[in-house]
C-alpha cells in the first residue's frame, strides 16, 4: 500500500497505522482489568482524541480517492459497535413529568467551600438551581457536612460524618423516606460509596451513591506540567488500579441484593473504561438512553469529558435525561427520570 506513496504520504499513513492501532487497543480496554493493565486505561480517556483522529484521516484518504482510507473506516465501524458512541442525536427530547421518579446526581465540590471557584454565591446559587429542578432524589458527591439543614424540600437524608478519617463526604437527600443506609467504606482511600433504602411506590429502591478513586489532576493546577512524567504515569496507574479494585467491592454489593437499584456518581473515569463496564453490567445509562450532545459533566484542561453517570436496572424505564451546562463546581449536574415498568 506504500510503494506509489509519497514520502510524505508514507509518514502519514504509518502514524495512520499507529493511530489505528491504539484505536484498536482501546477497544480492548472495558474488558481488560485495570488492576493487571493499568497503563492502558490511559487509551480509556483519550478515545474521542482517538476516534477524532481517524476520522481525519479517513477524510484525508478519501479527498485523495487513495484505498488507504480503509484501516481508519474499518475501526471507526468496529469501534462503534465496540464502544458505542459518545455523541448522542435525539431529536424527541422528552421532558420529566410529575409522575416520574426524578434523581440528580451532582458533585459540588463542599460547595466551593476552599474556594475553588472566585463565586461567593455558590451554596446560594445550588440551592436555587435545585429548587428549579426540584428532583425527588439528589446524589451529592464532596457535599459539605454542614450544609445538610438548609435542605429543608428533603426530610430524608443520608450524610454521613466519619471522625478522624480524610473522606470526602457523600450526601443523599431524599423527598421519599429512607428505612436503611449505609457507607460502603474503600480501603486505603478518600473515596467511599454509599446506598439508601427509599420506600417508593409501595417498593423499595435501593439508591447507590459513588465516587471512586481520584486521578490526582485537577485542571488548572498545574500537576501534568510540574510532575516528572514517570511519576505522573506511575500516580496514574495507581489511581487506575484502586477505582478497578473499587468497582469489584461495588459490583459484589450490588450482587448482595435484590432491591431495584439506581446508582449516580462520580467515577473519575470514562464509559469507556473496565471500571464503567464492571459497575454497568445490565443496567442502562440514563445519557445512553436519552440524553443527547456529548453528555460532558468535567472540562478537564478544556476538554469536555463524561466521567459522571446515572445508571439503573432493566425494570426502570428511563423516561429523561438532562446535563446542565451550569458553572457552581469542577463538575456539572445531571438528572434523569425514570418510570418502574410494570410486573
Amino acid at each position: 500500500m506504500l510503494k506509489k506513496l509519497s514520502l510524505f504520504h508514507k509518514i502519514l499513513y504509518i502514524l495512520n497505522v499507529i493511530a489505528v492501532l491504539l484505536l484498536l487497543m482501546a477497544c480492548a480496554v472495558p474488558h481488560i482489568s485495570s488492576e493487571q493493565f493499568s497503563f492502558l486505561s490511559f487509551l480509556s480517556l483519550a478515545v474521542p482524541f482517538l476516534v477524532g483522529i481517524n476520522f481525519l484521516f479517513f477524510l484525508f484518504w478519501l479527498l485523495k480517492r487513495k484505498k488507504q482510507l480503509l484501516p481508519s473506516l474499518l475501526i471507526l465501524i468496529f469501534g462503534y459497535f465496540t464502544l458505542g458512541t459518545f455523541l448522542k442525536f435525539n431529536f424527541s427530547e422528552t421532558e420529566a413529568r410529575s409522575d416520574d421518579l426524578s434523581i440528580m446526581s451532582y458533585n459540588v465540590r463542599t460547595f466551593n467551600k476552599y474556594g475553588g471557584l472566585e463565586s461567593v454565591t455558590v451554596f446560594d446559587d445550588i440551592k436555587t438551581f435545585i429548587e428549579q429542578e426540584d428532583p425527588d432524589i439528589i446524589c451529592f458527591q464532596e457535599v459539605d457536612y454542614e450544609r445538610q439543614k438548609e435542605y429543608d424540600k428533603y426530610p430524608h437524608r443520608f450524610l454521613h460524618y466519619i471522625h478522624n478519617r480524610d473522606k470526602a463526604l457523600l450526601g443523599i437527600f431524599s423527598k421519599y423516606p429512607i428505612i436503611k443506609a449505609e457507607l460502603i467504606d474503600f480501603p486505603k482511600s478518600h473515596n467511599s460509596a454509599a446506598y439508601a433504602d427509599i420506600l417508593y411506590d409501595k417498593d423499595t429502591l435501593r439508591i447507590y451513591n459513588v465516587h471512586l478513586e481520584s486521578l490526582g489532576i485537577t485542571p488548572g493546577k498545574g500537576i501534568i506540567r510540574k510532575e516528572p512524567s514517570d511519576k505522573l504515569f506511575k500516580m496514574l496507574s495507581r489511581s487506575f488500579a484502586k477505582q478497578q479494585e473499587q468497582a469489584k467491592i461495588l459490583e459484589a454489593h450490588m450482587r448482595s441484593n435484590n432491591y431495584k437499584q439506581v446508582l449516580c456518581g462520580d467515577f473519575n473515569n470514562t464509559q469507556f473504561s473496565n471500571v464503567y463496564a464492571t459497575i454497568k453490567d445490565d443496567k442502562n445509562d440514563s445519557f445512553i438512553e436519552k440524553g443527547k450532545g456529548y453528555g460532558r459533566t468535567l472540562n478537564f484542561h478544556q476538554l469536555p469529558m463524561r466521567i459522571d453517570f446515572i445508571l439503573s436496572d432493566p425494570v426502570f424505564e428511563v423516561q429523561s435525561h438532562r446535563n446542565y451546562d451550569v458553572k457552581f463546581s469542577d463538575h456539572y449536574p445531571l438528572m434523569a427520570s425514570f418510570k418502574l415498568k410494570s410486573d
